[in-house]
């Protein structure tokens, strides 16, 4: 018994399922390589430490590049000098 050919449209679905399996392949590999050369790659550079007050509940933490921000869970704003000091502590609210 002669096998079936295989008729035209099959092939070509099957062509076409390869080339698309290849430029799936070849777009994941170009995401992460523009992924990797884009990002940045400086790591942040945090103080030993902040001078926070005693007792202070710390809401969170914001770096910008000549100052750190401490919200705390009593409505005050300390801003820190980049080496960790206290620079000033800035009431919140009315």
């Amino acid at each position: 018994m002669e096998p079936v050919p295989e008729p035209s449209n099959l092939r070509l679905l099957r062509v076409l399922v390869t080339v698309l399996t290849g430029v799936m392949i070849a777009g994941l590999i170009a995401v992460v390589v523009a992924l990797v050369t884009r990002l940045p790659s400086a790591a942040i550079r945090s103080p030993e430490g902040l001078a926070i007050p005693a007792g202070t509940e710390i809401v969170a933490v914001t770096q910008a590049p000549s100052y750190w921000l401490v919200t705390t869970g009593d409505d005050r704003l300390l801003v820190f000098a980049p080496d960790g000091s206290l620079l000033r502590d800035i009431p919140l609210g009315d």
